[in-house]
């Protein structure tokens, strides 16, 4: 048995190692305010081919600590780029996607092909190289690092910002382009210059029928999907629906000639209308960071450490002119499409470094010798470390971006609202009969909620009625914060009484203990007891309903109801400050203690 273990242990050395780095050293990075994603970044660099990989042969301890093979990895890197591309699918919907289609098909396409041009114009007088390598280069390196970017101003919390969103115009639109800027590679070639019109033409239109198929497939079967799998009330059961869709979807578009990723994208707009959304973000999560992880680690390991030290001069001044081109395109192109100077000009230097599709396009054209290996070896380890200075960038164009933006942009403040639907918000926790009623009041006032409840069919319903309902556990950390738990003004709980409502509360305070928390409870006893746990307000379902029937029969016998209304406000106040004098500040911290870990675990077992 020592030899098929000792052979499989070997087999799993790359996913280990990568267990290690996202386990071990990134955290120990981030303890030194290095960026997770430079951490994974730099894991890449350290433990790949061109640096501890390279002494591997010599000391058999490293053959354990390090990777040698960037293919072995490549598939579950791609996988990460899918994740992430779903979760920017779930957070724009068709119709935000329609609000941003300024910065999408205006400035995007700008973008890429003003800095094709400049660049590939570039290396045709720097370098000599002739017009189809020369165009060849330029597309690639006009192109941007969607993973990178995003993850990058997701942690610095600038997506729903004018530079976030620039960026995210320049990245979607890039994405959308890979496509036919892989097909357009492919008709340069000799074999196929001249003669490939209508082969571009058949092929797009062919790309076109394939996605329109996903999105009338997609908006007719994925909500029974779902709500079947959330009536089995089984985790593991949802989370391979959601694995199954990401994958499933990716595949349909691969196979006519798309992305994977596109086809992921496509998977979260199609979802993000639905009651699941928020469920469906709680569940990927773990998923995508750790998979991105391993796209991160596979761009570190790209570094060709001993090139770079050869030739650093030229390198980094094509990393400078690289930068500079596109940061320059989209700073000058940004206000023509109604973003602030400043604002563009920040989204230009987290762009302006190459992307991870640059690696495709390349070796497209590498096959059909366009350009040739020493051109395309060159170009990539610019891509690379230009792909490693994203995090820094993003750090020095942040510093004071928020100076004279008080005033934000006309043309762009519809998109903004749209990104930030959830902001100031109130969480309605449960949608029974008390929750509806609840959302009924908002309403009519014009304040804005998001409402969770487990029941599928509840959530359908208010769905139908055109209702910002949402499948899921509110007991769950996770699921608060999708909610935008950190952005929302106050929360209430409808649920009935029980130990869910504990660690609903038990949840918030830990993330929120400034949050204004309005609860349902069963009867005086519940109420002083939520009290305790720190709730703003506990209202017994008893001692209201003792209020209104009190409250109708004096009217009826003649009371005044100016008299009446005041008995009842008086007594309310009474009643709130003496089960207020008469619970414990706190609760045992042994209950808290369990009240946190069932949460957590997600798994609330009623009383």
């Amino acid at each position: 048995m020592a030899g098929p273990t000792a052979i499989s242990l070997l087999e799993a050395r790359e996913p280990l190692v990568i267990l290690v780095a996202a386990a071990v050293v990134v955290p120990l990075l981030h303890r030194l305010k290095i960026s997770p994603v430079l951490g994974f970044i730099l894991c890449g660099i350290v433990l790949g081919p061109s640096v501890l990989g390279a002494f591997a042969n010599d000391f058999t301890i490293l053959r354990w600590l390090t990777i040698q093979d960037r293919e072995a990895i490549a598939p579950v890197a791609e996988l990460g780029i899918m994740f992430l591309l779903f979760a920017i699918g779930l957070e724009l919907s068709f119709e935000r996607l329609l609000l941003l289609r300024k910065l999408v098909f205006g400035l995007g396409s700008v973008q890429l092909m003003a800095s094709a041009i400049v660049l590939g114009a570039g290396m045709h007088l720097v370098f000599g190289l002739d017009m189809v390598a020369s165009a060849v280069l330029g597309l690639a390196l006009g192109l941007s690092s969607t993973a990178v970017v995003i993850q990058t101003l997701i942690e610095r919390g600038q997506m729903a910002r004018p530079e976030g969103r620039a960026a995210f115009g320049v990245l979607l639109f890039q994405d959308l382009a890979v496509v036919p800027v892989l097909f357009g590679v492919s008709m340069m070639a000799p074999d196929r210059l001249g003669a490939g019109v209508g082969g571009l033409v058949q092929s797009l239109l062919g790309a076109a029928l394939a996605v329109g198929a996903v999105i009338v497939i997609g908006r007719v079967g994925l909500r029974p999907l779902f709500r079947q799998a959330a009536r089995t009330g089984s985790p593991e059961v949802f989370m391979a629906l959601c694995l199954l869709v990401v994958v499933g979807i990716g595949l349909i578009t691969a196979a006519a000639g798309l992305s994977m990723a596109l086809g992921a994208f496509l998977a979260g707009l199609l979802l993000a209308e639905t009651e699941y959304r928020r469920q469906v973000e709680t569940t990927i999560e773990p998923f995508k960071g750790l998979l991105l992880g391993v796209f991160l680690v596979s761009i570190g390991m790209s570094v060709d450490v001993g090139q770079l030290a050869a030739a650093p001069l030229p390198v980094l001044a094509a990393v400078v002119a690289l930068i500079a081109v596109k940061a320059g395109i989209v700073a000058m192109a940004g206000p023509v499409f109604g973003v602030r100077r400043r604002a563009a000009l920040h989204a230009g230097l987290v762009t302006g470094p190459g992307g991870e599709f640059a690696f495709v396009v390349l070796g497209v054209a590498v096959g059909y010798r366009l350009i040739s290996q020493p051109a395309s070896d060159f170009a990539l380890l610019v891509t690379t470390v230009s792909m490693c200075l994203i995090p820094l960038l993003a750090r020095f164009a942040g510093r004071g971006s928020g100076a004279g933006e008080k005033k934000r942009d006309d043309d762009t403040d519809e998109a903004t609202s749209a990104m930030l639907e959830d902001a100031g918000h109130v969480i309605v926790a449960g949608y029974g009969r008390v929750g509806r009623t609840v959302v009924d009041l908002l309403e009519h006032h014009g304040v804005r909620y998001v409402a969770i409840d487990a029941s599928p069919d509840n959530a359908d319903r208010a769905r139908k009625d055109g209702r910002r309902v949402y499948f899921g556990n509110a007991a769950r950390p996770a699921m608060l914060k999708a909610c935008g738990l950190d952005r929302a003004s106050a929360l209430v709980v409808t649920m009935d009484g029980g130990t869910s409502v504990d660690e609903v509360v038990a949840s918030v305070h830990r993330e929120r203990p400034d949050l204004p928390i309005i609860c349902r409870a069963r009867d005086a006893r519940h109420a002083g007891h939520l009290y305790a746990m720190g709730v703003r307000e506990a209202v017994p379902e008893t001692f209201e309903a003792s209020l209104q029937l009190g409250e109708a029969l004096l009217v009826e016998v003649g009371v005044p109801m100016g008299r009446v209304i005041a008995t009842v406000h008086q007594m309310r106040a009474d009643f709130r400050t003496g089960l207020m004098e008469a619970s414990s500040s706190t609760l045992p911290s042994e209950r808290l203690r369990v009240l946190r870990d069932r949460a957590e675990s997600g798994s609330p077992k009623p009383d």
